[in-house]
């Protein structure tokens, strides 16, 4: 029985050693958690996307073109336009330095009025974030029915910008 009590004993030590090796040994190191807050992407609407007065062909279709540029500058293909053309502008301001992209451009495809529907597609500027800000043009291709009735015609797109 005594021999039973020094087994229990040497085993008891064994074991209390192997545990405070295993403590004695332990390494810690800490890190540092961070977040860094952007500024969030804003879109303001400057000015809306203006094809002028147009006057279409009696005998075929024609589209004309208003640049994304800051001019507007205008194409008027096989009609006879009149009044002041302008791209739609937006200004974007958001972090500087990131890149962004824009969407929504295709969510508008025909000019609606008194007359048959007229296809239109938008095209946008590049914007350059490096200062934090800048103005995103939107232009583009009206196509214009021969004959088309005479009255004002409209359509709405929404632009959206995010970060990449």
């Amino acid at each position: 029985m005594n021999k039973m009590i020094k087994l229990a004993a040497v085993a008891a030590a064994t074991a209390s050693v192997a545990l405070g090796a295993g403590t004695a040994n332990a390494a810690t190191a800490s890190a540092t958690a961070t977040a860094e807050i952007l500024q969030q992407v804003a879109v303001t609407k400057t000015a809306d996307l203006s094809f002028g007065s147009l006057v279409p062909s009696t005998s075929a279709s024609a589209s004309v073109t208003v640049a994304a540029n800051a001019a507007g500058t205008r194409n008027c293909g096989g009609l006879t336009c009149s009044g002041t053309p302008t791209s739609a502008a937006f200004t974007v301001t958001g972090a500087s330095g990131l890149a962004v992209t824009v969407s929504g451009l295709s969510g508008l495809t025909a000019l609606t009025g008194p007359g048959a529907n007229m296809p239109i597609s938008l095209s946008g500027s590049t914007l350059d974030m490096s200062s934090g800000s800048d103005t995103l043009y939107v232009g583009g291709n009206l196509t214009v029915g021969a004959n088309q009735a005479a009255g004002s015609y409209t359509g709405n797109f929404t632009v959206q910008v995010d970060y990449q």
